[in-house]
């Protein structure tokens, strides 16, 4: 193998390892993402739905997008710096954005079926 073909397949593997590093990294998300419910419901933003999209960048920064189940929810600051905080908290995160949105729509078709178990709407 000559030198060119080495240092090839040496960038084709770090670039297969970063890729690897930010599929973890996602998936910690998610678990950390987990531990934060909504205080005035007895399940986790995630599984709720309120988590609309995670993007890691190669850097390692972090965006997620989020909803409430309602607009005027008062404790809408207090559910964003605890996802910020979770998500900050995953090793290998740089930093968080979390932008909270309201379209579309969330509704209880995005729950989980764990979630939906919970609170007793898995027969409807």
């Amino acid at each position: 193998m000559g030198l060119k073909e080495f240092f090839k397949r040496k960038t084709v593997e770090r670039a297969e390892e970063e890729k690897e590093n930010i599929m973890r990294i996602e998936r910690d998300i998610i678990m950390a993402l987990r531990q934060v419910y909504d205080p005035e419901i007895p399940v986790n933003v995630y599984d709720l739905g309120l988590i609309y999209e995670i993007r890691v960048d190669d850097d390692h920064n972090v965006y997620v997008q989020m909803t409430l189940t309602a607009p005027n929810c008062p404790m809408a600051d207090y559910v964003v710096d605890q996802v910020k905080t979770a998500v900050e908290d995953v090793p290998g995160v740089v930093s968080a954005r979390i932008d909270l949105v309201f379209e579309p729509v969330w509704d209880k078709s995005r729950m989980s079926e764990e979630a939906l178990v919970e609170l007793g709407l898995d027969e409807d």
